[in-house]
Parts: C-alpha cells; sequence; structure tokens
C-alpha cells in the first residue's frame, strides 16, 4: 500500500456521518475540527457508499481512514467493512453522547475531538 503518495507526508483520511440525530450532527462538527486542527484530509462517506472508484480507491490507499459515526447503527463502518478497507472506528455515543438527547455544544465537541485526536496519535506513535 502507498501511504506517502510520493511525499514525505502519510495520507489520512477521515469520514463522517451527517445523519438527522444529534450523534450526527456531533459528528459532522467533530470531523470538521479534526481536518481543522489536526490536519487530516476530510472526504465523503456518501461517495464511499455510492461506490465511487476514485473515493474508494483513495481509501485503500491511505495510511489510515479514520471513520466517525454518529450511533451504533454504524453506517460508515459497514461500508468500510462491505468493500473490506480497513479503519480506525469512533462512534460518538461511545463517548457518554445520548441519540436525540444529549445537547451538542461547543464543549462537547471539543473533548470528543481531543480524545479522537489524542487516540489516532497514540495509534501512530504507538
Amino acid at each position: 500500500m502507498s501511504c506517502c503518495c510520493g511525499t514525505e507526508k502519510k495520507l489520512r483520511l477521515v469520514y463522517s456521518c451527517s445523519g438527522a440525530a444529534n450523534t450526527g450532527f456531533l459528528a459532522d462538527r467533530v470531523y470538521r475540527k479534526l481536518m481543522q486542527e489536526e490536519g487530516i484530509d476530510g472526504t465523503c462517506l456518501a461517495a464511499m457508499g455510492a461506490n465511487f472508484s476514485g473515493f474508494v480507491i483513495s481509501a485503500q490507499e491511505a495510511c489510515d481512514n479514520i471513520v466517525i459515526d454518529g450511533c451504533p447503527v454504524a453506517c460508515g463502518k459497514k461500508i468500510f467493512d462491505d468493500k473490506g478497507l480497513s479503519y480506525t472506528h469512533f462512534v460518538m455515543t461511545d463517548f457518554s453522547v445520548e441519540k436525540g438527547k444529549t445537547e451538542i455544544t461547543d464543549d462537547i465537541v471539543e473533548r470528543i475531538s481531543k480524545e479522537i485526536a489524542n487516540k489516532i496519535r497514540e495509534k501512530v506513535d504507538g
């Protein structure tokens, strides 16, 4: 697998649920914060589900695919499992957020983004 694409930078891609529930909204906000603050490239989970070849090829070539699902339905996980692609998976309800109940605040977005960023760094450094 080609991780560097001819450069020193390893390709890490993040994909996010953007579902209608509060947890999908949270997943999307965390996704955007990771792109902004951690330098991880965002890409389209819906395009993966639609099997658009360019997106699938990018996922195959990435060193790490980070999939952020909003809830245990885990649409993103299912998409990656169906394609046989490796990924690191996070679910917003695993961070003490209740689907349909927890108000999504900036503090929650910040807390979860930091936790995920730390876990990603541990994986890379570990």
